[in-house]
């Protein structure tokens, strides 16, 4: 196996400058969710290229390919790449920065689409070298729900031919170029959005004996909601409840105005206290709003579900990753609030997710991705191509 994995290696090299220049041009072009059609053409176009099976227009901007090895029907691992950008106005001046205003590749997914397709050129070089069939998945809408995973699947992504497993990376600013990071098990949230309308009746702020101040009624809601955290969550089980925005309509110095309006997420790790705790949120709202004389609007969006890492599939990718990068190379993870569409694809078929260092302190490159100043030290694309690779090959041998 020693000579596959330099294979891949010198694969991964050859092919370094190529992955680059793929990636800057995503990064250049960054599209917003459902709307990827030029990102859709420019992957089809470089599969094409390769002389690679695939379909394009899956979720409408989706691309899904396949890579035969020997006996394609024995076994087949499907990996996930996310196409889509975020609406951030990019304030690095580097030469790929994104030619569209207030659109940017700012949670890394033009090096997980570049990555894909290097994989892609590694696999389809080595395909008379292992056996089964690899599913390439270019998924579009991660950042927006209801998320374009969940599209795929009921469009039949994980059918004919069907995946054992899917593998998915994803950026990770904390984490050194050339280095990766995986936790088994749990390890990112779901995540809901909270749409919140407190109405009240409006008068002179002189005069709040005269109406129902809807301020104080949504004040008392926010307090109280942090009782269902501290006080009714399991804390064995991570919950995470934030109000991002609050607005009233038309109130002022000395107005109170009529209704005001709530946005926030509430995140957990426990379906069963996920579904719970949504009742207990929009009672209590409601009730304290009716107790004060006012009424209240609790609006649920339910997003993705929690992200479970199959425990054996990442223990595996844990150990092949070491053989590949040094034990030196590959860290732990804690579990994550934050929340990936890629966790549809964990409650079907076993999936593993794992973290690709992108950053680099020495150079400065430390930002947060969704911020505007993220960016990668590129060197981790000869990690993120060459890794998913050889896994790929590895689980398909497993037996």
């Amino acid at each position: 196996m020693n000579n596959l994995k330099d294979k891949i290696q010198q694969l991964s090299k050859d092919i370094f400058d190529e992955v680059i220049q793929n990636r800057r041009h995503i990064h250049q072009y960054p599209e917003l969710s459902y709307k990827e059609v030029e990102t859709g053409k420019y992957i089809s176009q470089q599969l094409k290229n390769m002389g690679i099976q695939h379909e394009h227009g899956v979720a409408e901007n989706g691309v899904v390919a396949l890579i035969h090895g020997k006996n394609p029907d024995k076994k087949v691992i499907a990996l996930r790449a996310d196409i889509d950008a975020l609406p951030i106005l990019e304030a690095n001046d580097v030469p790929y920065k994104s030619k569209h205003e207030g659109i940017m590749h700012a949670c890394g997914h033009d090096v997980h689409t570049s990555s894909l397709l290097g994989t892609a050129k590694i696999l389809n070089a080595l395909k008379d070298e292992f056996e089964g069939t690899i599913k390439l998945i270019f998924q579009p809408a991660e950042e927006r729900m209801p998320g374009g995973a969940s599209i795929m699947i009921k469009e039949g992504v994980l059918k004919n031919p069907a995946p054992v497993a899917i593998l998915g990376q994803h950026v990770h600013p904390p984490l050194e170029a050339g280095k990766i990071g995986i936790k088994g098990g749990m390890y990112m949230a779901s995540a809901d959005e909270l749409y919140v309308t407190v109405t009240g009746k409006g008068g002179h702020g002189a005069l709040p004996h005269d109406g129902i101040d809807p301020i104080v009624i949504t004040a008392q809601i926010i307090t109280a909601m942090q009782h269902v955290i501290s006080r009714r969550s399991d804390p064995t089980k991570p919950t995470v409840l934030t109000f991002g925005k609050i607005n009233s309509t038309g109130g002022s110095t000395n107005i109170i105005p009529n209704e005001v309006k709530l946005m926030g997420t509430f995140r957990a790790m426990d379906e069963e206290w996920r579904a719970k705790a949504h009742g207990i949120m929009k009672k209590l709202a409601e009730g304290i709003a009716e107790s004060m004389g006012g009424s209240c609007d609790f609006h649920i969006v339910k997003g993705y579900p929690f992200l479970m890492n199959n425990e054996a599939l990442s223990a595996k990718v844990k150990m092949q990753a070491i053989e590949y990068l040094g034990k030196e190379n590959v860290v732990d993870l804690p579990i994550r609030m934050t929340a990936e569409d890629f966790s549809y694809y964990s409650q079907v078929i076993p999936g593993a997710f794992y973290r690709l260092g992108t950053g680099n302190k020495a150079k400065g490159i430390t930002s947060p991705v969704h911020t505007t100043t993220f960016d990668i030290d590129e060197k981790a694309l000869a990690v993120s191509t060459g890794l998913m690779a050889w896994l790929a090959i590895q689980e398909l041998s497993e037996k």
